[in-house]
C-alpha cells in the first residue's frame, strides 16, 4: 500500500472501456483505490485482470449495482458511459443518493454541459473525440489525478474563437503564456480537428478547445484573446 494518497482517495469509474483502462492503471500508479463498473461481461475480464482495481459487473445506473460498489465509500465517480442520459443518472445517484464528494460526467454533446452543471454534476467533460485524444498523449490521465481530487474547482471544457487581431494569432503553442492548470485540447480549423503539438501554429479563424479549471477560465481566454 502507497502512503502518498490517503485511504480516503477512493475512485468509482463507471462505463467505458479503453479510456476506463488507461485512467484506472494511471490512477492505481499514483496510489488510489479504484472500482470500475461495466455491463460488458467480456470488458469486465480483461479489466479484472489489473491488480488492485475492483471490477464490478453490471449496469451502473442501476443503485443496487452502484450499492454493491459501495459508491456511499466513493470520493470521486466518474461516468464515462458513451450514453449522455446514463452519465448524467450515474453522477446523480453517486451524488444525492449515495453522497460522493466529487462527480465528473462525460459529454458527447456539447450543448447539454451546462444542464449538466445545473444538475449538480461537479465537472462535466465534452467532446469525446477531444478527450480522446488527450487520453493518446498521457495528459487527461495525469489532469484527472492531480487535479480533480484535490482541486476545489470544477473541470470545464470551453471553446475560444482566435479573430487575427488575438495575442494567440500566428503564435505556436509553445508560446502561449497560459496558466499551469490549463490545456489546449483540440484545435478545430474548419472541417478539421486536430490535437495539437507544441510547434502548432494558431491562425486566425481557429476556434480552440481548452480544459482548464473553472477559476481559471477568465484568465486562459485573456490570454488568448486579449478580452
Amino acid at each position: 500500500m502507497r502512503s502518498s494518497v490517503s485511504d480516503k482517495n477512493r475512485i468509482l469509474l463507471a462505463g467505458g472501456f479503453h479510456k476506463v483502462k488507461s485512467l484506472a492503471l494511471s490512477l492505481i500508479r499514483k496510489g488510489y483505490k479504484v472500482t470500475v463498473i461495466n455491463k460488458n461481461y467480456a470488458d469486465c475480464h480483461s479489466l479484472a485482470e489489473i491488480q488492485a482495481m475492483e471490477v464490478i459487473y453490471g449496469d451502473a445506473s442501476k443503485p443496487y449495482v452502484l450499492e454493491e460498489a459501495r459508491a456511499d465509500r466513493m470520493d470521486i465517480a466518474i461516468a464515462l458511459t458513451q450514453n449522455d442520459e446514463d452519465n448524467l443518472v450515474i453522477c446523480e445517484l453517486c451524488k444525492k443518493r449515495f453522497g460522493t464528494a466529487k462527480t465528473v460526467a462525460l459529454v458527447n454533446d456539447p450543448k447539454k454541459t451546462e444542464f449538466f452543471y445545473s444538475m449538480g454534476i461537479d465537472s462535466v467533460v465534452c467532446a469525446i473525440n477531444v478527450v480522446a485524444g488527450i487520453i493518446e498523449q498521457q495528459a487527461f490521465m495525469d489532469e484527472m489525478a492531480t487535479r480533480i481530487p484535490l482541486g476545489s474547482g470544477r473541470v470545464g471544457i470551453t471553446e475560444v474563437f482566435i479573430s487575427p487581431t488575438a495575442p494567440a494569432a500566428e503564435k505556436r503553442i509553445w508560446e502561449l503564456d497560459l496558466p499551469r492548470d490549463a490545456i489546449i485540447g483540440c484545435i478545430l480549423r474548419g472541417e478539421e480537428s486536430m490535437i495539437p503539438r507544441g510547434d502548432n501554429r494558431i491562425f486566425p479563424g481557429d476556434t480552440l478547445v481548452v480544459i482548464s479549471t473553472s477559476d481559471q477560465e477568465k484568465e486562459v481566454i485573456r490570454k488568448l484573446t486579449g478580452r
